[in-house]
Order: structure tokens, then C-alpha cells, then sequence
């Protein structure tokens, strides 16, 4: 393939890598409050337990898209500034939107306390990050009710995309930590990306970032740290998490220069990377549920790491589709995974919310509210309920990409950039 070629390729499987992420984790956060209690659907349950691998391996996406789209013979196309402008503008329409939905579904379901999920309804409630076994065997021990300073404090880290940097809980939508720490990875890409696509050695370099990802959890075993605020640096912590991002970006370089060199795999040894993801990510599951408390942080911090980044280089290999309705949906929904990322928690607790209204007894709502509230209680969410979820969840998040985070993404740039560009040097 000629120089250059690759830069204006568009990788169809990371589209859909995008979407099915999403959506993993939308299941991860969700489906287990339709699981039965008999332990019927354990299996399924385990399945879904490993929403940590999806994000990481989102960070590890964003990192080799980024790489691919800003790169032109290992230069960033523009400077840093715009670059740190339209990340922003990206992100910020998609965490203010879906924070503000978070607090109205907060409301409305302190309003109408439904139990059990109303009755501890509130801006203020959070859960302390911890994986100790007093945590699972008395959760209630770690929930915790902000104080006004509390409040006030972490309202304005979100504000500033710097949420992620609290270690001791999440607050209001849990996975919108993900959105601070791509803003910092963002900020770190103009300084660490063309460093790392010029090197020559990027196998060393890979090697290198993932031993320097697996010390922090090694330390917290090492030192059996497993409470607050440990748990919380290893899910979250920016710098912790950056390594992912670094990943990504060695990932594209090497794929870049056997793509460009003619030495891609054959069918063979893909196959063969197929079946150690496979493996990987099974083999994880049962050793994440079933296995020692501390394979949750090897696992989640570089255990999985190499699994991932196979995962992104073999979907990168997929080819275009035929097919002109694939070719139409699929860049939409891989550009509305991470309004799935930031929707799914409050979308599914207003469903929640109101499936209970509906199923329980309505008619009685109009007549005699509490007798209305306390029937929705004793209503059970159904699995036929959660798929429709699922359905309105994928047609939601588009709606809200496109008729949303588009149109004042584009307004941001429109504005701003003029102010940021460096204006242009007169002809001579």
C-alpha cells in the first residue's frame, strides 16, 4: 500500500468495535437487575461481569484512531491547540447533556420514590469504591450522602472534567469518569504521540508501557491494599489508565508500517489471534468471579492489556462491507458509542422507573397516589422490558449524537477556533 494511503483509510471494524463496547458495557451496568436470584442465568451474569475489558479496550481504540486520523508522516496535521479545542468540543456537549439528564432522572425518581431503587433516589448518594469482602457482604456500610462541601466540590470537578481524579467514589452517572480521563489523555496526545510514532522501536516501547501499567496493581497487592481509596486509583485514575491510551497509539504505528510494508498477517495467524482473545477473555471471566480477589486488579490493569490490543489490530483488518446499509450504519453507531457510554445509567433507571408506573397499577395513580407508588413497587422488571431498553438505548444515543453533540460540537469549533488558530502568514 503506498504512503499516505492508510491515513485516509476508514476502518469499518473499529466502528463496530465502537458500538459493540458500548454496548457491553451498557449490559455490564444494567442487566443485572433482571437476572433472576435463583442463579438460573449465573452464567449469563459472569459474561457480563467484564465491563472493565470493553473500556479499556476503548481507551486502546481511541488511542489508534487518534493516531491514524492526526498523524501525516509522524507529525500531527495541526497544532496542538486546535487539536486540544475540537477533543473538547467533542467531549464536553456529551458529558454537560447527559449530566443534566442524570440530575433530572435523579429527581423525578426522588419524586416518586418507586422502591426500592426511589427510596435512596438522590444527587447526594454515592458508594464507596472498595473491593473488600465486608463490601459484598454489607454494602449498605459503604453507601455515603454527600455533604453540601461534598457536593459543591465534586459538582464543579465534573464541570471541569477532573472527576476521575477522585479516588473515594463516583458521583451522579458513574461512567462518565471515562469522559474526564479521555480529556486527559487528550491533552497528553500531542505530547507523547509523535514521540511515540517516530520511534523505531515500537515492540520495546509496547513492552515497556505495559510493565509500567501493571505496577500499580502490583503494588496494591503487594502491600494488600484493596479498600478506599486503592480501589478507586487502580478503576480510575487518569494517570493510572494512561497507559491504554499510549497503547493504542504503538498499536497503529506498528500496524501502519506493516501495512505499508505488505507483512499484514494471513489468514492463519489471525485466526490464531482470534482464539487468544477468546481465550483471554474467558479464561478472565473465571478467574475474575470465581478466582482471589487480587485478579481483579491484575486483570483489570495489563493482564488483559495484550488481549486487547489484539482485539483492535484484527478488527482494523476487517474490510469494507458490501452491503450500503452496513456502510451507512455502521460509522453511525460507532460515532454513537460514547453517548451510549454516558446514557445508558440514566436511561435505564427512567425505564426502570417508568415500566414500574405503567405495569403496576396506573389507573390507581389518578385516584390514590401512594397506593399507586406502592403497587409500581411490588411490579418486577421484566427481560422482555429490558430488550426494548436496549432498542430505545441504541435509537436514543444516535438521536442524541447527531441531533445533539453534532450540531453544538460544530458550534463550539465555529466560535473558538478562529481564536485559537494561528492566523496565517502573509504572502511574500
Amino acid at each position: 500500500m503506498p504512503v499516505g494511503t492508510q491515513q485516509k483509510q476508514r476502518f469499518i471494524g473499529l466502528e463496530w468495535l465502537r458500538f459493540l463496547m458500548g454496548m457491553y458495557v451498557a449490559v455490564y451496568h444494567t442487566a443485572h437487575m433482571y437476572f433472576p436470584e435463583d442463579g438460573s442465568l449465573q452464567w449469563l451474569r459472569d459474561a457480563t461481569s467484564m465491563g472493565f475489558f470493553a473500556t479499556s479496550t476503548f481507551f486502546v481504540l481511541s488511542g489508534f484512531l487518534l493516531a491514524h486520523v492526526y498523524f501525516v508522516d509522524d507529525r500531527l496535521r495541526e497544532p496542538a491547540p486546535s487539536f486540544w479545542l475540537k477533543r473538547l468540543a467533542n467531549l464536553y456537549p456529551i458529558h454537560v447533556f447527559s449530566l443534566l439528564l442524570t440530575i433530572a432522572v435523579l429527581l423525578l425518581m426522588q419524586y416518586m420514590a418507586i422502591p426500592p431503587d426511589g427510596a435512596k433516589a438522590s444527587v447526594r448518594f454515592v458508594v464507596f469504591d472498595t473491593n473488600e469482602v465486608l463490601a459484598r457482604q454489607q454494602p449498605e456500610l459503604f453507601h455515603h450522602y454527600m455533604s453540601n462541601w461534598e457536593l459543591a466540590l465534586n459538582s464543579a470537578l465534573q464541570l471541569t472534567l477532573l472527576h476521575a481524579w477522585n479516588p473515594f467514589y463516583l458521583t451522579f452517572n458513574a461512567p462518565l469518569w471515562s469522559i474526564s480521563a479521555l480529556f486527559f489523555f487528550y491533552l497528553m496526545f500531542p505530547i507523547f504521540g509523535p514521540r511515540l510514532m517516530a520511534s523505531k522501536q515500537p515492540w520495546k516501547l509496547l513492552l515497556l508501557v505495559g510493565g509500567l501499567y501493571l505496577i500499580p496493581p502490583l503494588f496494591v497487592i503487594w502491600n494488600q491494599d484493596y479498600g478506599i481509596p486503592y480501589t478507586g486509583l487502580i478503576h480510575r485514575f487518569p494517570l493510572f489508565r494512561l497507559p491504554e491510551f499510549l497503547a493504542g497509539i504503538l498499536a497503529y504505528s506498528i500496524f501502519r508500517y506493516q501495512s505499508e510494508a505488505s507483512t499484514l498477517p494471513g489468514r492463519p495467524v489471525r485466526l490464531a489471534l482470534i482464539a487468544y482473545v477468546a481465550v483471554s477473555f474467558c479464561t478472565a471471566t473465571v478467574l475474575f468471579t470465581s478466582g482471589p480477589k487480587f485478579w481483579y486488579y491484575l486483570l483489570h490493569n495489563g493482564l488483559l492489556l495484550p488481549a486487547q490490543l489484539i482485539l483492535v489490530y484484527l478488527t482494523a483488518l476487517i474490510a469494507e462491507p458490501r452491503s450500503a446499509s452496513l456502510k451507512k450504519w455502521l460509522p453511525r453507531l460507532g460515532a454513537a458509542s460514547l453517548s451510549i457510554f454516558v446514557l445508558h445509567v440514566p436511561l435505564s433507571a427512567l425505564f426502570r422507573t417508568l415500566e414500574k408506573l405503567l405495569m403496576g397499577d396506573l389507573p390507581l395513580c389518578f385516584s390514590d397516589w401512594s397506593a399507586c407508588i406502592a403497587a409500581a413497587g411490588r411490579f418486577e422488571n421484566t427481560l422482555t422490558g429490558y430488550f426494548i431498553f436496549l432498542a430505545l438505548l441504541i435509537v436514543a444515543s444516535v438521536l442524541f449524537q447527531e441531533r445533539l453533540v453534532t450540531p453544538t460540537r460544530k458550534w463550539i469549533v465555529a466560535k473558538l477556533l478562529p481564536l485559537v488558530a494561528k492566523p496565517s502568514k502573509p504572502a511574500s
